[in-house]
């Protein structure tokens, strides 16, 4: 008998950047062969103040609208690609406070996965974070890093067996043992 896996979320962060699709996909996979949920997080970073506040304001309904967009067109890929649905989370604010307080909030989610940059670029202003200090979030949440060179079916490749490793992991009994190949 298995927990209720749906307790359970798999984050992944919505941004326009080449590598997020490969992300995006490894998550959709490994969450639609564990049956966790998928939320994806966009933030609306604020953008400078105009010299009206009528203006300020247009500018931030501007930016929800294509935060919102993007997220639709993603969770439309997600679908397509794994079958699976994405939560869209939108926020307001700076990008690393944000991931802090949703991880803080939302206890179910299990695990963050990001996409790396290719060389020569670097690997992303998140990715650069984790390695200078102790994590996104001071609640332990593992993190997965997809590098951005992966194909789709290397990616495929990589997410299924991750997939099966934590479907086993979140069972309440072990699998029964199997015998040895003849």
């Amino acid at each position: 008998m298995t927990k209720d896996l749906q307790a359970f979320s798999c984050l992944v962060i919505a941004d326009e950047s080449e590598e997020f699709p490969d992300a995006l996909i490894y998550a959709g996979l490994l969450c639609r062969y564990t049956g966790w949920r998928l939320l994806m997080l966009r933030v609306i970073e604020p953008s400078d103040p105009a010299p009206w506040a009528s203006i300020t304001e247009e500018m931030h309904l501007q930016a929800r609208d294509a935060a919102e967009s993007l997220t639709q067109r993603f969770a439309a890929e997600a679908w397509a690609e794994c079958g699976v649905t994405a939560e869209p989370i939108l926020r307001d604010g700076d990008l690393k406070p944000e991931l802090r307080k949703l991880l803080q909030e939302e206890t179910s989610i299990k695990l963050v996965v990001l996409a790396a940059a290719s060389p020569p670029s670097g690997p992303g202003p998140l990715v650069t974070q984790l390695g200078k200090s102790g994590g996104l979030s001071p609640r332990p949440v593992p993190v997965v890093v997809v590098p951005g060179a992966l194909s789709r079916d290397e990616i495929r490749a990589v997410a299924l067996p991750m997939a099966a490793a934590v479907s086993i992991e979140s069972a309440e009994e072990p699998p029964a043992p199997q015998p040895p190949p003849a």
